[in-house]
């Protein structure tokens, strides 16, 4: 059975880089294999996993035109700042009325608020959250960040959603990058731009939220020892944001280059592709037991309520770019 697991496994994630795959095809046979088999590689592809978004992101950029990724970014920033202090607001209530114990309450809102796993590891170590308490959040964000790129285009069709429209809602309502970039790049190019831009731009607010969350530990600490402990913990910034504007700045005024940057482009779309095969492996049996009821409804009920009103006003022309 291990040998079989890592035949499949191989085949499915070299499949996955082929373009033969749609990613919500090879996000769905990722989560398949997960619960079917053992995962051969849980750490590597854990490892893996992240350091390939990354890199395809910033593959991504050199398909971007920096003016559109400037555009999005600037009247995508108070529909941010809004929207992740609503969903921060909305969250901690559920939490509490759920009673989600200990640091999973904020972590699922913060993964919620900004952008999925990326947040949840950049806030956990500040809070000293344990291993636990970070496998029950990613486990939460992961399972929805899934769903999400299934049902999305699907409900965006039907609601005779524009692609602007799309991939601003994707940007806001959709946890990670990985499945904000694939289910707006199923929806339509100018969907992927705009869906892109804003989710990347929304990362960026996990620097001061991890700064304010440092902040409130140190001053709620009871001994100095606490506080020097806090003050250590070091804050990530995610870096490969930088590097998709520098990819988009190439694109847009290098056009020497536009056959290097078209093929980096499609290089990016299908090792993205790959990247939400290899999301789903980690989506196991073990992981949706681990989970609980708790933290899966305060996810649950958090994320519809972000998606429908997010949804709303930018039916109605309030949210729009």
């Amino acid at each position: 059975m291990p040998a079989l697991a890592k035949t499949l496994f191989f085949l499915a994630l070299v499949l996955s880089f082929t373009g033969l795959l749609s990613p919500p095809i090879a996000l769905s046979l990722g989560i398949l294999f997960g619960l079917c088999f053992t995962h051969p590689y849980p750490g590597a592809t854990r490892t893996s996993a992240r350091i390939l978004l990354q890199v395809c992101v910033v593959a991504l950029g050199f398909g971007m035109n920096l003016h559109e990724v400037l555009k999005a970014g600037r009247s995508g920033f108070v529909y941010t700042a809004l929207g992740i202090s609503f969903a921060l607001l909305a969250g901690l209530a559920l939490g509490r009325m759920l009673q989600v114990r200990g640091n999973s309450s904020f972590l699922i809102t913060a993964g919620t608020a900004i952008c999925g796993g990326s947040a949840i590891a950049a806030i956990g170590p500040i809070l000293h959250a344990d291993d636990e308490e970070m496998g029950v959040s990613l486990g939460t964000v992961f399972i929805l960040n899934s769903v999400a790129l299934l049902i999305f285009p699907p409900i965006g069709g039907a609601l005779h959603l524009s692609q602007s429209q799309f991939g601003l809602w994707a940007a806001l309502a959709i946890h990670d990058t990985s499945s904000v970039v694939g289910a707006a790049a199923k929806y339509g190019p100018q969907a992927l731009v705009i869906g892109t831009t804003v989710k990347l731009a929304r990362a960026l607010w996990i620097v001061p939220l991890a700064f304010g969350t440092a902040t409130f530990m140190r001053r709620k600490s009871k001994s100095q020892a606490d506080a020097e402990i806090i003050g250590k913990s070091k804050i990530q910034f995610p870096w490969f944001i930088l590097f998709f504007c520098l990819a988009a700045i190439f694109n847009t005024y290098f056009l020497a280059i536009s056959s290097l940057s078209h093929s980096l482009f499609t290089l990016g779309r299908l090792g993205l592709t790959a990247t939400l095969f290899l999301i789903g492996t980690g989506i196991s049996r073990a992981t949706l037991k681990e989970v609980g009821w708790r933290p899966l409804l305060q996810g649950v009920l958090l994320w519809a309520v972000v998606g429908i009103t997010s949804l709303y006003f930018i039916q109605i022309g309030w949210i729009a770019l």
